[in-house]
């Protein structure tokens, strides 16, 4: 069978997660409420700074049910030192709403996990094609890093033009692949190889295929956001 010049772009890429991705708990299981919570601990928390959070939280509540029943004092005191308290208020709600709703299950459908306090479309995603193998790509920062440099895409970053070229361009690409593998494999290059400064390109797998690096332009991409121009005003007292 023939690949095409875009799906060994994204085989390249997956091969290369299979064998460098990190160990981290959440990937040694299939419980999809461990994805859930390891989601929405790391929305704004890097890995290195959430890990003991997220074993402590799993320990105390296990499931989505125990979570459902849990004190908002005896959470908050487990989340405490972990910042942005919405996440936590809004993990509780969205807990005793599959505790009544999902009879103690995380739903499986990306339609169905937006619908849950605290998840948008880039958590959705995550979910459902991590725990469930729904083929919905992801476009958070990490990737949409990757994609604009693969591709060399003038779109400021800023722009919603960009998350809808790059969603476009994953959605065609995801039915090859396993969604799971494919979405954490954007991920982890993003965070490991393609990072946002001193990029390791000289021994990037997908040096190759990279249009920002073949042209020597790998510090243009991604596009930043214009600058806006601070108003001048002339106050008369």
């Amino acid at each position: 069978m023939k690949i095409s010049p875009a799906d060994l772009v994204f085989k390249t890429l997956i091969d290369w997660y299979l064998t460098n991705k990190r160990d981290l708990p959440w990937r040694q299981t299939a419980l999809p409420y461990h994805i859930y919570m390891s989601e929405i601990i790391f929305q704004q928390t890097r890995i290195d700074q959430g890990l003991q959070y997220y074993k402590k939280i799993i320990r105390h509540y296990p499931n989505v049910k125990s979570l459902a029943k849990a004190p908002e004092t005896d959470f908050l005191n487990l989340w405490q030192g972990l910042g942005y308290y919405s996440r936590a208020h809004n993990a509780l709600k969205a807990a005793r709403i599959m505790a009544d709703k999902y009879y103690g299950e995380v739903p499986g459908s990306y339609e169905q996990l937006i619908e849950l306090p605290g998840i948008g479309p880039y958590t959705a995603a995550a979910i459902a094609s991590i725990a469930f193998g729904q083929p919905c790509p992801v476009v958070d920062g990490n990737v949409k890093r990757v994609i604009s440099r693969l591709r060399a895409l003038k779109t400021p970053l800023d722009k919603p033009e960009l998350t809808s070229e790059i969603q476009k361009n994953l959605q065609s690409a995801i039915h090859s692949f396993n969604p799971s593998d494919f979405n954490q494999a954007l991920m982890e290059f993003g965070a490991l190889v393609c990072t946002p400064a001193n990029p390791q390109c000289t021994s990037c797998p997908l040096g190759k295929f990279c249009k920002a690096f073949i042209s020597g332009k790998t510090h243009l991409f991604p596009v930043k956001a214009a600058k806006k121009e601070k108003p001048v005003v002339t106050l008369q007292y």
